[in-house]
């Protein structure tokens, strides 16, 4: 199985609306995510019009019968003077999961912001109750630096965000 990453266009927002609002995709996203055609279609041609400050992303999957659209993920520029990124939005459909996409796809994006784009260090922040994307962001290579306590309102209740870096010098190892 083939997998690549590529800047989402104008014809994927409906992918991409459909992902975010999957009922097993969206209690993991974050509360104030684009979820909407139309802010979707914002964002992706927010990604075409400004490449190094911001990129929404697909994943895409060739299992033998051509391409498929499997997943996606976005940056926005947290620091320019600092070259840093945040990275937000990782999903893979769940027809895909189980498969480990998610890690290969990530790596590409991850070495691609680096290398390609020159950022310096990668931050994310994930909810304290998703369990699987701590142990993914662990796995290629984020290193866990603190927690802020009790800091959103999701699901009704009160949620941990934790915190991960990434170095241009993990990726250089």
């Amino acid at each position: 199985m083939s997998i690549r990453i590529r800047r989402a266009q104008p014809e994927d927002v409906e992918f991409l609306v459909e992902l975010a609002n999957h009922e097993d995709v969206d209690p993991y996203l974050a509360g104030g995510r684009a979820r909407e055609p139309e802010s979707v279609a914002a964002e992706v041609e927010r990604s075409l019009r400004e490449p190094h400050d911001h990129g929404r992303f697909v994943i895409e999957v060739d299992d033998g019968k051509g391409w498929q659209l499997a997943g996606s993920m976005e940056f926005e520029v947290k620091n320019r003077r600092s070259r840093i990124a945040h990275l937000s939005g990782l999903a893979v459909h769940p027809v895909f999961r189980g498969r480990r996409l998610a890690d290969e796809a990530a790596r590409m994006f991850d070495r691609h912001l680096v290398f390609d784009l020159d950022y310096h260090r990668l931050e994310l922040e994930i909810y304290g109750f998703n369990e699987r994307a701590m142990r993914h962001a662990e796995r290629i290579g984020f290193v866990r630096e603190g927690v802020r306590r009790q800091a959103y309102r999701r699901h009704g209740a009160w949620v941990d965000g934790v915190l991960y870096g990434l170095l241009r010098e993990d990726l250089e190892r």
